[in-house]
């Protein structure tokens, strides 16, 4: 069942309330730090994310499920898969019959969308050119709403990493997305020699950057 105002501790049902719309939440994920792991790997939930004021994509996801569940958004989290198994979780969210995400990540294409997309589908292929680097490539998304595959599980508050969201992710049903090989090719060269030239990830270069939503402080 979704949490109550009393399951919340005041710091946290403020934050909620506060935090009213998709675009709020990703504003307030651009503020923190990403959690790079460097102590260890780590699957915190919202409580444990609002206490350590760091999250990496899929603390960022589940934060922003227990956030917007408050405000009328089921929590529906999109996995997309990428071909160096190395896959990004986005938070996805209706708004007036259009669908975006909002996410977190060290690369600057893969964080938030506007709700500018047509289907689910269409929000994963915004992030197919993004996902290039020197290994990743998109080839499918899955869509789960936790509180249907997870029912009884507490994935909002316990301060124990929730390993069973990322094992239910992974063996999620996905689609499969087919990529031009020609394009691939492209964006990875580019990629390759923007990193060996300047030292950072690239991101200008990008389609659809007018569906992005803000980036945080560190990619402008």
């Amino acid at each position: 069942m979704m949490p109550k105002r009393q399951d919340f501790t005041p710091r946290e049902w403020a934050l909620v309330q506060r935090l009213n719309t998709p675009r709020k939440v990703q504003l307030w994920l651009n503020e923190m730090p990403y959690n790079d792991e460097r102590r260890g790997e780590t699957l915190r939930t919202f409580r444990g994310v609002v206490r350590t004021a760091a999250a990496h994509c899929l603390e960022a996801a589940l934060c922003a499920a227990v956030i917007l569940e408050q405000h009328g958004f089921p929590p529906l989290l999109m996995s997309i898969e990428s071909k160096d198994w190395l896959d990004h979780v986005v938070f996805l969210y209706n708004d007036r019959g259009r669908w975006g995400a909002i996410a977190r990540s060290r690369d600057p294409g893969l964080n938030g969308r506007k709700a500018a997309f047509r289907s689910h589908r269409d929000v994963a292929l915004s992030y197919v050119e993004g996902y290039v680097d020197y290994t990743g490539r998109v080839r499918g998304y899955g869509v789960a709403n936790l509180q249907a595959a997870l029912p009884g599980y507490d994935w909002r508050f316990s301060l124990a990493h929730v390993w069973p969201v990322e094992q239910l992710l992974i063996k999620w049903p996905h689609r499969r997305i087919r990529t031009s090989d020609r394009r691939y090719r492209e964006l990875k060269a580019h990629y390759i020699a923007y990193r060996e030239k300047y030292g950072r990830k690239p991101w200008r270069h990008l389609a659809g950057r007018d569906k992005w939503l803000p980036l945080p402080q560190e990619f402008r």
